[in-house]
C-alpha cells in the first residue's frame, strides 16, 4: 500500500501551519492536513466541505463519525 508522506512544519503553507499547530495544540492528530497539504486546492476543497459537514450543514454529525470510526477500522487504526 502507498502511503504519503507527512510534510514537517518547514514546508507547509503559512495558514496550513496556523491549522495544524491549532489542532496539535488542542491534542489533535494534524496527519490528514500534513498529507493533504501537497496539494493545496485538494486541502483548501476538502477542509471547506469538511468544516461545514462536521457542524452538520451537509451531512449529519453522527453519520461523518461513523463513516471516520469505520475507515478507520478497515485500516487497522484505532482512534
Amino acid at each position: 500500500m502507498s502511503r504519503v508522506r507527512i510534510k514537517p512544519d518547514a514546508e507547509l503553507a503559512p495558514e496550513v501551519l496556523a491549522q495544524v499547530k491549532a489542532i496539535e495544540g488542542m491534542g489533535g492528530d494534524s496527519s490528514t492536513m500534513r498529507g493533504l497539504a501537497h496539494r493545496q486546492s485538494l486541502f483548501d476543497g476538502f477542509f471547506q466541505w469538511y468544516g461545514s459537514a462536521r457542524k452538520g450543514e451537509a451531512v449529519e454529525e453522527e453519520l461523518i463519525e461513523l463513516v471516520r470510526l469505520k475507515i478507520a477500522r478497515l485500516n487497522d487504526c484505532f482512534t
